[in-house]
């Protein structure tokens, strides 16, 4: 399958047991330089598209650039999109946040940028480039040769009072998705908070909060609502990610496991699936949970 400019979809191995379990068939399954963070669900040109985002970072831990692998669920491939900011010069830089969260609006797309707010990126607007900025734009130093890279330019960016570590989208309760999402703080300890917002319709609107609370949880790593009933991931190092489920102020600890390394969270309710990923190298899934595991069916 081809997408924008000709550009070729890289294939994912899919494997059924009990989970939709979709796997990296290149080195992004074990590259220390790459991380995947976010994964939201959107449609692209008529096809059922998950998206993942991705940050790279060099021996100290430092950004050096951010991408979105969207894949397509029909066809287990994937495409990558790197994210770019233009300077005052309307030069192309890499995009350098962590990428902890997505929540995707049609063309628009919400990146949860860990302590500079949530950054909008314009999907009708996607760019070639090539030679020495497609390298640039994806992180890659030396003098390797790159052919192109697709390009997805920061159209906004959106002040919110949070850390704004990760991002997830809210349904109410017949499955209609709201224009809201939740923002939360990944913290150590059990102060972390998520906040409930308002999607600004006009590009030039606000983030509104309408809702916020500390659950108590220790290392949250993503967070959706469906209705009155809350999802949210903890992850616990090498150990299996945790998932709590529940009202807001009764989130309770549920029996089915996440992946290691667990990161974001989204919401396929068209699938009836609950979508997760793992970021450790070696450890690398994204993974669909059906509905009827986690009781939604009962």
């Amino acid at each position: 399958m081809l997408w924008p400019f000709g550009s070729t979809w890289r294939p994912m191995r899919q494997k059924l047991r009990g989970t939709v379990d979709l796997r990296w068939l290149t080195a992004r399954s074990w590259t220390t330089k790459w991380y995947p963070q976010g994964i939201d669900l959107g449609i692209w040109e008529g096809r059922r598209t998950l998206a993942v985002s991705w940050f790279r970072q060099d021996r100290m831990r430092q950004h050096l650039a951010s991408r979105i692998a969207f894949v397509d669920l029909e066809r287990s491939r994937h495409l990558d999109v790197a994210l770019a900011i233009e300077d005052a010069d309307g030069e192309l830089l890499p995009a350098q946040i962590h990428a902890g969260g997505l929540a995707w609006f049609g063309d628009r797309l919400f990146v949860a940028a860990t302590g500079q707010g949530i950054w909008e990126f314009d999907l009708s607007d996607l760019r070639r480039v090539r030679g020495p900025l497609a390298r640039r734009l994806a992180g890659a130093r030396g003098r390797g040769r790159r052919a192109g890279a697709l390009v997805a330019v920061r159209s906004r960016v959106h002040p919110v009072p949070l850390r704004c570590s990760y991002l997830g989208r809210v349904f109410d309760d017949a499955g209609e998705p709201l224009r809201r999402v939740l923002i939360g703080e990944y913290r150590g300890d059990e102060n972390g908070r998520i906040g409930e917002f308002s999607i600004p319709e006009d590009p030039d609107g606000r983030f509104d909060r309408l809702d916020q609370f500390s659950p108590g949880i220790p290392s949250m790593q993503g967070a959706v609502r469906w209705g009155d009933r809350y999802l949210v991931s903890q992850s616990d190092g090498m150990r299996a990610g945790v998932l709590w489920s529940g009202g807001r102020d009764s989130l309770k600890r549920d029996s089915v496991a996440l992946p290691v390394g667990c990161e974001d969270l989204a919401l396929d309710l068209e699938a009836r699936l609950l979508w997760s990923l793992g970021e450790h190298p070696w450890r690398r899934v994204v993974r669909g949970i059906p509905f009827s595991r986690l009781g939604f069916d009962a």
